[in-house]
């Protein structure tokens, strides 16, 4: 494999599809509260906690607890890195679309 195709080798943890809804989300909203996130991505209560805890391990996103009106509120955020690997996991697609048509 070449330089240039390393470069074009996928980040599995950012294109895992329901990874790549959340972060896709967040990249353009910049945060959202976890109802808005699973409504948005059709994920379950669980598989959505589950991605976000993964994404927050790898330092993508960060989570905020808190109450808003005596009631819990759980608040996503894409952090500088996240918006980076999510940015570059998208030039990454593109290159490989366009090299499926170059001739």
């Amino acid at each position: 494999m070449s330089a240039r195709d390393d470069d074009l080798v996928l980040d599995r943890l950012i294109h895992e599809p329901g990874r790549l809804a959340i972060l896709t989300v967040l990249s353009s909203v910049g945060d959202a509260d976890f109802v808005f996130l699973q409504r948005t991505t059709g994920l379950t209560k669980g598989n959505l906690s589950s991605h976000l805890t993964k994404l927050e391990g790898a330092g993508l996103v960060t989570i905020e607890k808190r109450f808003v009106r005596k009631k819990p509120n759980t608040n996503v955020a894409l952090t500088a890195d996240g918006r980076r690997r999510i940015g570059r996991h998208w030039e990454q697609l593109e290159r490989l679309r366009q090299r499926s048509v170059e001739p």
